[in-house]
């Protein structure tokens, strides 16, 4: 394991902000993971784990305690069964799969951050979630002290949300373990309109698996969503809000608001009905490239927020509580940040 005091975070993460860790420790086993764990634990140490660092808004005052950037790798396949180590790099595991002809995971390409951190947040795009090809995920548990497997039924998966979510301070995700198609070249059905579009097919077809993929780089690449460190539209979280799920009384409260104007609405579990949060912001009147500072929506989508180089964290915030006060105000709907907030709030 590397140990270091005093140790700056913002290079760690994809927006660049946030102030330095009193002790960052990286490691690089299983073994490694669960000692720098028991070890701040049994010192009643504040703990932050860390893993790729594309989901994360750490306070300008840094983290008084112990950062655990979790360095494993491993990518093992038996037949389409794929097991992750939690530190490897989602991007390009994505990539090896759809080299391997393995369909599952092709549209979660180039989604910045680590394996481990997947299920956590139920990470999804373009009509595909991790919970679908989820089997198991190997997780530390801090409260029973001892290394679990938990099966897919038990993550308590939704949208956005997981059972490592809803408990942060419990469980430390050692390993993934996915199971993936093998689909004779061809992707998973396909979900997403704007995918469907792009590649000239209706939804439910199935395509060449590594057109499935490019085409989600390209339109990803084109919102600012794959990384690049000379692009300030990519100096960011992600998608800075999750698409409001409303109750039926909060829709029909919503679509009285609305007016002459038509807003996506997907139909949603229980009854509830999705609708779009970038839609939102941009009809508020937040549109690309909102801001005059340091942090700005990016120039590429209206959905991220962006360091133009020269951000703090408190002007990021300031721009995220603007767009949240000014869509409650226009439509009367709460938008929630997606990213994790470390030491600061909305």
């Amino acid at each position: 394991m590397q140990v270091l005091d005093n140790a700056p975070l913002a290079p760690l993460t994809t927006l660049r902000l946030g102030g330095p860790a009193r002790r960052l420790v990286t490691a690089h086993t299983d073994d490694e993971v669960v000692a720098a764990v028991r070890a701040a634990d049994a010192a009643g140490e504040p703990l932050l784990v860390l893993g790729g660092g594309s989901n994360l808004v750490i306070s300008d005052a840094g983290f008084d305690g112990t950062v655990l950037r979790i360095a494993t790798r491993g990518f093992a396949l038996d037949g389409a069964d794929l097991e992750l180590a939690a530190g490897e790099v989602w991007a390009e595991a994505v990539a090896r799969t759809v080299v391997e002809g393995l369909a599952g995971i092709e549209f979660l390409a180039g989604i910045p951050g680590s394996a481990g951190a997947t299920p956590v947040q139920n990470v999804g795009a373009y009509g595909q979630e991790v919970s679908e090809t989820v089997t198991e995920v190997v997780a530390y548990d801090r409260v029973a002290g001892e290394t679990v497997t938990l099966a897919n039924a038990d993550c308590s998966f939704s949208y956005r949300h997981s059972r490592f979510k809803a408990d942060p301070e419990r469980y430390v995700v050692l390993r993934v373990r996915f199971g993936l198609t093998d689909a004779a070249g061809q992707s998973s059905p396909v979900k997403y309109a704007e995918v469907a579009k792009g590649l000239g097919v209706g939804i439910g077809d199935r395509v060449d698996l590594t057109k499935a993929y490019e085409k989600v780089l390209a339109l990803r690449a084109g919102k600012g969503m794959v990384l690049d460190a000379a692009d300030h539209d990519t100096w960011s979280a992600g998608s800075f809000f999750t698409n409001p799920v409303l109750t039926a009384e909060q829709y029909a409260a919503f679509a009285a608001r609305l007016g002459e104007l038509t807003a996506p609405a997907y139909p949603a579990p229980d009854g509830c009905t999705k609708t779009s949060a970038a839609w939102l912001i941009d009809r508020a009147g937040f549109t690309k490239g909102y801001g005059g500072g340091a942090a700005t929506l990016s120039t590429k989508h209206t959905l991220a927020l962006t360091n133009r180089g020269a951000a703090t964290t408190e002007d990021l915030l300031a721009l995220a509580r603007e767009v949240r006060d000014g869509v409650r105000a226009a439509f009367g709907v709460e938008l929630v940040n997606e990213p994790v907030m470390v030491g600061v709030a909305l």
